[in-house]
């Protein structure tokens, strides 16, 4: 329906939601007064099911526009619940975005206290220990090093912690480092393809593509019997692909067990994709893409 105006634009009315949208579900404001542009509310059977919005020069009659709300009014309320359900996909994805990006930043925040925080003060605590054990007289020289052996040991179970909340070298250089430091300490023959160009990604996106190869890549080692494995990264400014595939004996499922499906709901959750290919016998195969654009 044109009119003879070929920017005729119709809205919809979410009433849930008190605001107009496209056909597409995404949210619209009607001209303000005085504007070039006119909008004329669309009812049907007493209800406001949306508006039309017009060029007021080309269509200067708005009598005309509302003899065609009238006729359209049926079949704008059939398009108005599509409208309408598609706005509710898009806010609910809107809404898992930002519970993983704060969920992300608060990850960031731990590791980043724990880090430079409590870590410090435990090798602070095992030089002092250290110290005192040298300079000391027994007994307490050996309670000394008993204190410097559990800071160590503390230290070292600490940075293990930190590394699974958030490896230092994802925040510190990036994904495409991180992922080469994984690789580089899988215990299988790995081939590892990164994209020459490291441009950062959103924190977000370099977040849940690092644990989606670091979960692929621990069920390979751990699960598949994998003699092989092959890890590909490669982006450009919309999207980033992620690949990770091995020879082991497949037969994975992202209904088994929480870690695959906690990535997939992850990916999910940023407008991502996550496909798993794994037949019995023939190897497993982990595709995600990820939007990327800042």
């Amino acid at each position: 329906m044109t009119l003879g105006d070929p920017s005729l634009q119709l809205l919809f009315w979410l009433p849930a939601q008190g605001r107009h949208t496209d056909a597409a579900g995404t949210s619209a404001v009607l001209p303000e007064e005085g504007a070039p542009r006119k909008a004329v509310e669309v009812e049907s059977a007493g209800e406001r099911v949306g508006a039309i919005v017009y060029d007021a020069v080309v269509l200067p009659d708005p009598a005309l526009v509302r003899a065609a709300g009238r006729v359209v009014a049926l079949a704008m309320e059939r398009e108005r619940l599509t409208a309408e359900l598609l706005a509710g996909r898009a806010a609910l994805r809107e809404s898992r975005a930002r519970i993983v990006e704060s969920g992300d930043l608060e990850r960031r925040r731990l590791a980043h206290d724990l880090h430079d925080g409590l870590q410090a003060h435990l090798v602070v605590l095992a030089v002092r220990a250290g110290q005192l054990a040298v300079r000391a007289a027994p007994p307490l020289a050996e309670q000394a090093e008993a204190v410097r052996a559990d800071a160590e040991t503390a230290i070292t179970e600490l940075r293990g912690l930190v590394h699974g909340i958030l490896p230092a070298l994802l925040a510190q250089r990036g994904l495409f480092a991180a992922v080469q430091e994984l690789v580089d300490r899988i215990p299988l023959p790995s081939t590892l393809s990164l994209p020459a160009d490291d441009t950062a990604l959103p924190a977000a996106v370099e977040t849940a593509a690092y644990f989606s190869v670091a979960e692929a890549v621990a069920n390979a080692v751990k699960h598949a019997g994998a003699q092989k494995l092959w890890v590909t990264l490669a982006h450009d400014s919309r999207r980033l692909g992620i690949e990770v595939r091995d020879d082991g004996v497949g037969g994975a499922h992202l209904d088994r067990g929480s870690g695959l499906r906690g990535i997939a709901d992850r990916v999910e959750a940023l407008g991502g994709r996550l496909s798993l290919a794994s037949p019995p016998g023939q190897g497993t195969r982990l595709c995600v893409e990820l939007p990327c654009e800042s």
